[in-house]
């Protein structure tokens, strides 16, 4: 989630100070990922070192209000237009647990995907119960909180078919077969094998042998 990027959206419509953006935020994500002040703040004068944003004057309550520079807009206008490139397969703990344990002597991988699924299971049960913040039908608030409650839906839904289909791979491969032993072989020097990566997430990034 870029909270810079989004301040910066936020404050393309006009300044704002911390309270009133951390407001604004939360009314346009349906308070799904709710911001402390101390991070607004933060970001703030972070994106003021680099030039996307000038702190102004105290009004007469106190409130200093942050505006938008010309470089600010450019940068909110590119990151509206531009597509979001995820970075899959960055070390993700379920699948790399998973991974793992189906290697691991003594180790039984089918119970722990299923324990995994009835979690899975149960996140998606509340998602599927999460009660309407009582926001006005068809009003932007209600559409924003939709907008956000159907892709957390969707992305557990998505990890519990991913674990039928995991479930259906160890199936396949009988665990004590499956399990590996650590090796006596020492590890040669040099630059690894070429492989093909998976993702592009700095030290997470996942790779395979080509």
């Amino acid at each position: 989630m870029s909270v810079r990027q989004s301040l910066l959206a936020i404050l393309d419509q006009g300044p704002c100070y911390g309270y009133q953006l951390r407001h604004e935020f939360d009314r346009r994500t349906g308070s799904t990922w709710p911001l402390n002040v101390g991070q607004i703040y933060n970001t703030l004068e972070r994106l003021e070192r680099d030039g996307l944003v000038q702190r102004g004057e105290a009004d007469d309550h106190g409130h200093v209000y942050w505006h938008i520079t010309a470089a600010g807009s450019a940068e909110a206008a590119r990151w509206l237009a531009a597509p979001v490139l995820r970075a899959p397969a960055t070390r993700e703990e379920l699948a790399v647990k998973l991974a793992v344990a189906a290697t691991l002597p003594g180790v039984d991988a089918a119970t722990i995907l299923r324990s995994q699924r009835d979690a899975s299971q149960q996140r998606l049960d509340e998602l599927r119960r999460t009660p309407s913040p009582g926001l006005a039908a068809g009003s932007p608030e209600d559409l924003a909180w939709s907008l956000v409650l159907d892709s957390l839906i969707c992305a557990a839904e998505a990890e519990l078919r991913w674990l039928d289909q995991a479930e259906a791979r160890l199936a396949q491969h009988p665990h004590p077969e499956m399990a590996l032993e650590l090796t006596t072989e020492r590890p040669k020097r040099g630059r690894p094998a070429k492989a093909t990566p998976l993702a592009v997430g700095g030290e997470d990034t996942v790779a395979v042998p080509a």
